[in-house]
């Protein structure tokens, strides 16, 4: 399923991906995509791919998360993030198989190990293959702490079924449309 609906996705959101290919350097100079390492299952490293959506020194002062009213973020970047549109060059990582479409969201190292020294077991989400969307996504997703997400992730991954991805999948498009727990 993985495979045949990120071909479509990616052939049906091509456009939209070439318009924000133009409008991000035109709005911030620089490549219009942003290339960062993740951990994937089992704790496998691989590059991630996202429009970028920040100025290009974002992280002059070290890794930190986005927050509410985020001064990194670009005008462009602000619509991008809330319409998840920056999500979208992700579906090539679905289809080079390191990335599903639902599963716990990839994280970057950095994090799993400072998260690590409070909640241990936050690394138990890196069981799962890492997904475009997921159940801590469409049920609070950046307003979650570390522990909401993990209790979250660990639902899915005792209760999945397809069922649960089509329920996942029909709120991702209710938060993508409404822009409601995007930042």
């Amino acid at each position: 399923m993985d495979v045949i609906t990120s071909l479509f996705l990616l052939l049906l959101l091509s456009p939209i991906l070439a318009i924000f290919c133009i409008l991000i350097p035109i709005f911030s100079t620089g490549n219009p995509f942003f290339f960062q390492q993740r951990l994937g299952q089992n704790g496998k490293t691989f590059t991630v791919v996202k429009l970028r959506s920040m100025c290009l020194d974002a992280e002059k002062n070290g890794p930190q998360w986005a927050n509410k009213e985020d001064p990194r973020v670009t005008k462009v970047g602000v619509f991008i993030r809330r319409t998840r549109i920056d999500e979208i060059p992700q579906l090539l990582m679905v289809l080079k198989g390191d990335m599903s479409l639902i599963g716990p969201r990839p994280e970057r190292e950095y994090f799993y190990k400072k998260i690590d020294k409070f909640l241990p077991t936050f690394k138990n989400r890196l069981l799962e293959k890492p997904g475009l969307t997921g159940w801590a996504q469409v049920n609070g997703g950046y307003d979650l702490t570390p522990e909401e997400k993990l209790t979250l992730d660990l639902y899915y991954s005792q209760h999945k079924s397809f069922a649960m991805d089509i329920k996942i999948l029909l709120l991702t498009l209710l938060i993508v449309f409404t822009g409601n727990g995007a930042r």
